[in-house]
């Protein structure tokens, strides 16, 4: 039984050594040019350099997206843009579109290509053409169940790898290839600029006959009708592997560093824990507590077990149970104390959780806080300023401070 790698999103660089630093073995991002998040951060070359070398020196691999469905001056300057990421190092590049697979292919014939969810791979015959063609890896189709990724895993060559989604926000077009926001608000989602329009409150009527309607949503304030829940598959991680996918797949690079570190951790867990010792495995109920408190929709397993109802309808809001406060910058163990830069307003005195990148999280109290030149204040209420606590916990640099808001 191979184990398989647990793949994170990097929004940014901060989010790239998040996910590192909590226990992916692989990240991936979008740089500059043809990538599906136009309105993530992305990636200079400058900072993929970066992120390379934090990655590579820890072992770990880094998957650029490419992955847009492209109009004819999207290709212009890719040539040259495919031929600089090899240049750096990049492991990977996910692509859906054949030109740019084979520009890929001409410029940079040894660059590693797997082929995006985007692709709309939903079977083994598809799955073949592209591995000949010169695919290593196929991202699959959010919308497979496990029984066809199983069939999928028998029918490939090991050769091949199968990526497969496991956690994040499920897309309501086919592998994310949708046209309502190009209809309804002029951005194109195949390229990067999707407005969200399944996420919209819409009224539906249904005309009897000429004339008259009917309303079918029950409720006169609308309803959520395409508002797909959050994809979660931690309880389900054995089947994952045994089920031969090589790549477990988290979606987010637009969420937070929170929930990247979270969500690594929460499956870096389930994965190690199951690979260990197979036969006496258990689920552990925290790793879903752990998952339900940064912020997300309600949960579903997808399409891997044809689960009836997908969809949220009452609304679309995400459910925030905790706000990151705070990231350890140093710990100094003679002194007990910790120094912290700011993500949301905290209190001298107050409570919060240690998401901790090395062993069980807890919970420790803000004690003693001060600002870098050590004068006493009562709360750290600038972003991202520098303060100090009192704290008998050893931390860790890198650690993730949260704070519940119902406290």
């Amino acid at each position: 039984m191979n184990k398989p790698e647990l793949l994170a999103p990097a929004g940014n660089l901060e989010k790239l050594k998040t996910a590192i630093n909590f226990g992916a073995d692989a990240v991936y991002l979008g740089g500059s040019k043809l990538n599906l998040r136009a309105s993530a951060d992305n990636f200079t070359i400058e900072e993929l350099k970066e992120g390379l070398e934090y990655a590579h020196s820890r072992g770990r691999k880094v998957h650029v997206t490419l992955n847009i469905i492209p109009h004819n001056d999207d290709l212009v300057g890719i040539e040259e843009y495919i031929a600089e990421l090899y240049e750096i190092g990049v492991d990977a590049v996910l692509i859906a579109d054949p030109g740019i697979f084979s520009i890929a292919r001409a410029v940079a014939p040894d660059l590693e290509i797997h082929l995006s969810t985007q692709a709309s791979n939903l079977n083994y015959k598809s799955a073949l053409f592209w591995h000949k063609a010169g695919v290593k890896r196929i991202v699959a189709a959010r919308e497979m169940s496990l029984e066809e990724l199983k069939t999928m895993r028998k029918e490939l060559p090991e050769t091949c790898d199968i990526e497969a989604f496991v956690h994040g926000a499920m897309c309501m077009g086919i592998s994310g290839k949708c046209l309502l926001s190009n209809y309804i608000t002029g951005r194109d989602s195949n390229r990067g600029t999707c407005t969200q329009p399944c996420r919209f409150k819409y009224h539906l009527y249904e005309e009897k006959e000429q004339g008259n309607y009917d309303k079918v949503n029950e409720s006169d304030n609308g309803m959520y009708f395409m508002n797909s829940k959050d994809l979660c598959m931690i309880e389900h991680v054995p089947e994952l592997i045994e089920a031969g996918i090589n790549s477990l797949k988290i979606e987010g690079r637009m969420k937070s560093a929170y929930y990247v570190a979270s969500v690594v951790k929460a499956y870096r867990q389930a994965i190690d824990k199951y690979i260990e010792d197979p036969k006496n495995y258990k689920y552990d109920p925290r790793w879903m507590k752990e998952l339900e408190k940064p912020s997300h929709r309600p949960y579903t397993t997808g399409f891997y077990f044809d689960e009836e109802v997908r969809q949220n309808y009452e609304t679309s809001a995400y459910i925030h149970n905790y706000d990151m406060v705070g990231i350890v910058k140093d710990y100094n163990r003679e002194m007990h104390i910790a120094t912290i830069q700011q993500r949301n307003k905290v209190y001298n005195g107050d409570f919060v959780e240690v998401l901790a990148i090395l062993g069980e999280n807890k919970l420790i109290k803000l004690e003693d806080m001060r600002k870098e030149n050590g004068e006493i204040i009562e709360s750290a209420n600038r972003p991202q300023m520098i303060f100090t606590v009192k704290c008998n916990n050893e931390l860790k640099t890198g650690d993730i401070l949260v704070k519940s808001k119902e406290v």
